[in-house]
């Protein structure tokens, strides 16, 4: 009986006439959506939203999408092996080298960024795997030019290690942070704003197929839905032009392109280095051949 008594005073104490009439507009609301959708209503009979907020529409889509499609690309560097060619066969000992530091288990759901760190490995590079199997002498000029070729890419694969952790922490994890908070929640107040405006044109029929005595309620709904489009109409664009003169992307790009051209300069210095002494190696061995066949 207590428990009865409990459930009848819990049902009182809901407001079921609000719940209701929110029931009740939802409802209205997704038979305009359908109504429209297969063309039943007629392009004077949906109310027009302001130019301003439709501009702003489009800008916003166009910086979401450049968000996803940058995004698509650059996440190649949340994975050590992107740049790393998948049809060279492996040699038998690179095959068999298993990095120091296994990829750690990622829980279902959770993203790159959201998974423990861990430090980069490097594969062995294909010059200095034949400089410790030839059992040649060091004297070789080919053996020295192999150790001088493995310490530039050494060099470049430091650097590289380098670059990635940069991106992840200065571009991927802000730019997806742009496009899970301000951009989200500028999507979401316009689908308020769609919603709210669904609402009031649903209204609008309801009013203009009312009979006399309902028709001051539903007058009252469609000055309700009205004042309702108004203020979410104005919360979005507000939100909107935040979006758009956020200047955090700006810095992140700015970031990925600092990242990348250090990079690129340390690959270029490290191979610019070593390519001048291989090339004395080169001339020197050449010299000494075509002396060799002269006796």
């Amino acid at each position: 009986m207590d428990g009865w008594n409990k459930l009848s005073s819990s049902i009182a104490s809901l407001n079921l006439g609000q719940s209701a009439n929110k029931f009740a507009k939802g409802f209205n609301s997704s038979v305009q959506a359908t109504k429209e959708r297969l063309g039943q209503v007629s392009a004077d009979e949906i109310t027009e939203l302001p130019q301003e907020y439709k501009a702003l529409e489009e800008r916003v889509d166009a910086l979401r999408q450049t968000h996803l499609a940058i995004l698509k690309i650059t996440r190649v560097y949340e994975t050590e092996a992107y740049d790393y060619p998948t049809q060279v066969q492996e040699s038998l000992s690179e095959f068999g080298h298993e990095p120091a530091h296994p990829e750690p288990l990622r829980p279902a759901g959770a993203s790159a960024q959201d998974a423990p760190a861990r430090p980069r490995t490097r594969r062995p590079r294909a010059a200095a795997t034949v400089h410790a199997a030839s059992g040649q002498s060091d004297d070789s000029k080919l053996e020295r030019a192999l150790v001088e070729y493995a310490g530039a890419w050494e060099k470049i694969g430091e650097a590289r290690v380098v670059q990635d952790e940069t991106i992840r922490t200065n571009f991927l994890a802000p730019w997806q942070q742009t496009l899970q908070t301000s951009i989200a929640v500028a999507m979401k107040a316009r689908q308020a704003v769609r919603v709210s405006r669904l609402e009031l044109d649903a209204a609008k029929q309801t009013l203009k197929n009312a009979n006399p005595a309902k028709q001051e309620h539903a007058r009252l709904e469609v000055e309700n839905a009205e004042d309702d489009l108004v203020q979410k109409t104005e919360v979005a664009i507000t939100l909107m032009k935040a979006v758009l003169d956020n200047p955090e992307p700006l810095k992140n790009l700015n970031d990925l392109t600092k990242a990348q051209l250090s990079f690129h300069a340390a690959a270029a210095e490290a191979l610019s280095s070593v390519q001048g002494e291989i090339e004395e190696l080169s001339v020197a061995a050449e010299g000494e051949y075509r002396k060799s066949r002269d006796h």
